[in-house]
């Protein structure tokens, strides 16, 4: 996964949050966009639209931006981050089974999860299902147990990306039509309000839910998500997403860097292929 773009009606006070709280450092700033990662590789884009109304929670869009750092030590640096600005945001945490994940809101109502991954080999299959669950994880007894003096004294110093993107859609069949069959995704975990998919094997890159937006509508354009990324390793990848696509009907905007097209509910996906997205897959491979 690429960085996401978010619509933002205070620019200065999201890029404090995202850079004092999260921890993430400012890679670029021009005019009215500025972008936040970690190392050369940018995860959040905010894009200033004081004009744009804001979004409903029952609405489809962004549940949350996933954060994968590369290690528990960095992921205890970022807490401890958190913690020092009284919480930050901070509404809850979880262990996966294939994760440990800890959420947070930021300051316009965007969800934001912060975690590591467990070891692969320490993933479990019911056939094509990976197993996951929701189970107690004490925040300040994961910052005790991983945090080191290095991560605490430099946080941002460590690498991170966006591990996975997580929706909120109005119905999960049209979902899978969209993210299995035209996409070309593959799905990891599947519920009657939920889809968790992914490529090479992951327990998932992209997943959506109608906990609170069942049956939404197609989305306008509003505070909240701009688009989410999506970074493939050649442009045979790319020439073939955009096969699939157009097989399907749906519409492929191409600026000869990146194509961009829409999900049933208008959220916005660009797909790119090249070196970067190379890089970037390679960190994920490597995280713990």
């Amino acid at each position: 996964m690429g960085p996401v773009t978010l619509h933002v009606a205070d620019l200065d006070a999201m890029t404090a949050w995202y850079r004092d709280v999260i921890t993430l450092r400012v890679l670029a700033a021009q005019g009215p966009v500025v972008t936040l990662g970690r190392g050369s590789t940018p995860l959040v884009v905010l894009r200033h639209g004081p004009d744009l109304a804001a979004t409903s929670p029952d609405a489809a869009g962004l549940f949350h931006t996933a954060i994968l750092f590369e290690s528990p030590a960095a992921l205890a640096g970022a807490l401890a981050s958190v913690a020092r600005h009284g919480g930050g945001g901070y509404t809850g945490s979880a262990d996966h089974l294939v994760s440990l994940a800890f959420y947070l809101t930021d300051p316009e109502g965007n969800g934001v999860e912060l975690y590591v991954d467990r070891p692969r080999s320490a993933w479990q299959w019911d056939g094509a299902q990976v197993r996951m669950a929701t189970l107690p994880l004490d925040p300040q007894a994961f910052i005790r147990t991983h945090l080191t003096p290095e991560a605490a004294d430099a946080p941002a110093d460590a690498d991170a990306v966006v591990g996975h993107v997580h929706l909120q859609v109005g119905d999960i069949p049209t979902a899978r039509q969209f993210y299995v069959d035209a996409v070309g995704l593959t799905p990891t975990f599947e519920m009657p309000s939920a889809l968790f998919v992914s490529a090479g094997g992951y327990h998932h890159h992209v997943a959506v839910n109608t906990w609170r937006s069942a049956r939404a509508a197609r989305r306008a354009v509003t505070l909240g998500l701009g688009e989410l990324s999506v970074e493939l390793p050649t442009g045979d990848d790319l020439g073939r997403l955009v096969e699939r696509l157009g097989a399907r009907a749906v519409a492929v905007r191409d600026d000869g860097a990146s194509v961009a097209f829409e999900d049933p509910w208008g959220n916005v996906v660009r797909a790119r292929a090249g070196a970067a997205a190379a890089v970037t897959a390679t960190v994920a491979a490597q995280a713990p």
